[in-house]
C-alpha cells in the first residue's frame, strides 16, 4: 500500500481535523497549564520471519492518534485516542480540566530547528515484497551452504515509518507546529550449529533510522551471517565459565549494553528528581575513574537511537553526563527539567501517542582513550575476555546488575583462551565506573538494533563503547 507523498495528510482529514483547528484546541486545552503538548502520530510497520527453510511470518500495520498531556506544577494529565478528530481532542481536553491551575511561570517553547538527522522518505514502499522475501531466501540458502554444521537458520526484516506532529499552546513562539518524520530499518540473523549431538546459537543484527538499500547490499547481509556462523561455531567449542572476581576485558560496540543499564538509566533526571538513583545528588563529585566520558546523543545522524527532536518538540543534542571520571549532568525531558531548575536536554521520549514523554536515553557510549586494545589485553592475567552481550537487568536504586554473556573468552597470561559457556557479569554501575583500568582508543557504536525498556514503554536506542579492562568484576560461572 502506497503511503501519502504529504506526510501531514496522514494526520489530517478533511471533515474531521484541519491544522488551524488542531491549535485552537490545543490553546483551549491547555490554558490553564504550566506545559504540555498535543503529539499527533501515524506508524506504518512491516516485519518479515523467515524460519526453517520458509517464509513464517508477514505482518502490516498502520496506525494514527494522538496524545493530549498537561502539565501544572508535578502534576500531569494525559489522555490518548486512536482517532485524530476534533471531537476526539476536546473529549481529551475534559481530562486536563481536572488539573489545578498552573501556580507557576511558564516555561519557554522549546528551540526550532531545521535540522534532519534522516530521510522523510518511507522505507516501506521502495522495495516490493517479492524482493523482501527473495532477501530472506537468499540469507537462508547462503547460511546453510556456510557450513555443513549449520542446523536452522532464522531470519527476519523488519521496517517502520512515523510521521509525527507536536502543537503545544503557544505555538513553539510563533513559529508553527513541528513536524518529524522517522524511518526505522532492521534485519536479523540467528544461526543454530549442530556437532555431535550439542547445539550453540549465535546471532547478528543492524539497522538504523535509513533506507531499506545498505541491508540489500550483499556486503551486509553476508556479513550478518558470517558473524551469526562464528559465534555459533565458537560457542560450540566453549568450555564451562569460571567464577569468581577478575580482570574483565569489555569488547567495543555493543557490550556498551551493560554501559546503557547499568549507568544510563541511573542519570536520568526522574530518578535522580526523586532521590531513587545511585547517582542523585552527585553533580560535581567524582563517580568514575579517571578517563571515564560518558555521552548522550541523540544528534547523530542516521542512528537508531537519534531523533531531529524529542518527543516534546526539544532538538536533540550531545550531553555529556560524566567527564573524566566527574558527573556533570542528566539527562532530562521538561517536566524534570523545570521541576530541578535545569535546561531540557532533548531526551523526552515516548513509545508511541499512547504515552506520555518521559527522560529516556538515546545513543549513550563512552568515549574513547588512548589505550592500544592489544596492550590492554596483555595487561591481564587470569580473567575473561567478553565480546558479546545478550539480555540483563538492573536495579536503579542501587545501580546492581546482572548480564550475560552470549561470546567470551578465558585469557590467560595476556592471551585469549577457550571460549566460555554460561557467564554472567554481576556488579553495580557506580562500583565498575571506578574500577575502569584500561580505555581503548577503539570506540564503536553498535550495529542498530538496541531496544530500551522503562515504565512499560519501548524506543530505539544506541550504545557503545571502546575496549575496557575492568578490574575485580564479578563473574558468575558455571564451572
Amino acid at each position: 500500500m502506497t503511503l501519502a507523498t504529504d506526510p501531514r495528510s496522514l494526520l489530517y482529514t478533511p471533515g474531521q481535523l484541519a491544522p488551524d483547528e488542531a491549535q485552537k484546541l490545543v490553546g483551549s486545552a491547555l490554558a490553564a497549564c504550566e506545559d504540555g503538548e498535543l503529539f499527533l502520530q501515524f506508524t506504518a510497520s512491516e516485519a518479515f520471519g523467515f524460519d526453517d527453510g520458509r517464509l513464517k511470518t508477514a505482518d502490516y500495520s498502520r496506525e494514527a492518534g494522538f496524545g493530549l498531556r498537561g502539565v501544572s506544577g508535578e502534576t500531569t494529565g494525559f489522555a490518548h485516542a486512536n482517532e485524530i478528530s476534533a471531537a476526539a481532542i476536546r473529549r481529551a481536553g475534559e481530562t486536563l480540566t481536572l488539573l489545578d491551575p498552573a501556580q507557576g511561570t511558564r516555561p519557554a517553547p522549546p528551540a526550532r530547528t531545521n535540522r534532519h538527522l534522516y530521510t522523510d522518505t518511507s522505507p516501506l514502499d521502495l522495495v516490493p515484497f517479492a524482493k523482501k522475501v527473495a532477501l530472506l531466501e537468499a540469507i537462508d540458502a547462503a547460511a546453510r551452504a556456510r557450513d555443513p554444521r549449520v542446523a536452522q537458520v532464522s531470519a527476519s526484516l523488519s521496517a517502520s515509518w512515523s510521521v509525527v506532529e507536536i502543537l503545544r499552546a503557544d505555538n513553539f513562539g510563533g513559529a508553527g507546529p513541528v513536524l518529524d518524520v522517522r524511518p526505522l530499518v532492521r534485519l536479523n540473523v540467528s544461526i543454530v550449529a549442530e556437532q555431535n549431538g550439542r547445539r550453540e546459537t549465535g546471532s547478528f543484527g543492524m539497522g538504523g533510522r535509513w533506507l531499506y538499500d545498505r541491508l540489500f547490499e550483499p556486503e551486509s547481509w553476508n556479513r550478518a551471517i558470517d558473524t551469526a556462523l562464528a559465534q555459533a561455531l565458537t560457542n560450540l567449542e566453549s568450555v564451562a565459565a569460571p567464577a569468581g572476581e577478575m580482570q574483565v576485558l569489555l569488547a567495543p560496540g555493543w557490550p556498551g549494553v551493560l554501559l546503557h543499564e547499568a549507568v544510563g538509566h541511573g542519570l536520568e533526571g526522574d530518578f535522580n528528581r526523586k532521590g531513587t538513583s545511585a547517582f542523585s545528588g552527585r553533580i560535581g563529585e567524582r563517580v568514575a575513574a579517571p578517563g571515564v566520558t560518558v555521552v548522550d546523543d541523540g544528534s547523530l545522524a542516521g542512528r537508531r537511537g537519534s531523533l531531529s527532536v524529542d518527543d516534546e518538540g526539544t532538538p536533540t543534542q550531545e550531553n555529556v553526563l560524566i567527564e573524566d571520571g566527574i558527573l556533570k549532568g542528566y539527562i532530562q525531558d521538561r517536566l524534570n527539567a523545570r521541576l530541578m531548575g535545569v535546561a531540557p536536554t532533548g531526551n523526552g521520549r515516548r513509545e508511541s501517542y499512547a504515552h506520555a514523554p518521559m527522560p529516556r536515553m538515546t545513543n549513550t557510549f563512552m568515549r574513547a582513550g588512548n589505550d592500544d586494545p592489544a596492550e590492554l589485553l596483555s595487561r591481564m592475567k587470569n580473567g575473561i575476555f567478553a565480546k558479546s552481550f545478550g539480555g540483563g537487568q538492573v536495579d536503579i536504586t542501587s545501580g546492581k546488575f546482572v548480564f550475560s554473556c552470549t561470546e567470551a573468552y578465558l585469557v590467560e597470561n595476556g592471551k585469549l583462551g577457550a571460549p566460555i559457556k554460561g557467564a554472567t557479569l554481576i556488579g553495580d554501575g557506580p562500583s565498575v565506573l571506578t574500577r575502569v583500568t584500561g580505555i581503548g582508543h577503539d570506540l564503536a557504536l553498535d550495529e542498530g538494533v538496541g531496544v530500551c525498556g522503562k515504565g512499560g514503554q519501548s524506543v530505539p536506542a544506541g550504545v557503545g563503547q571502546p575496549t575496557l579492562l575492568v578490574e575485580g568484576l564479578t563473574v558468575g560461572g558455571t564451572g
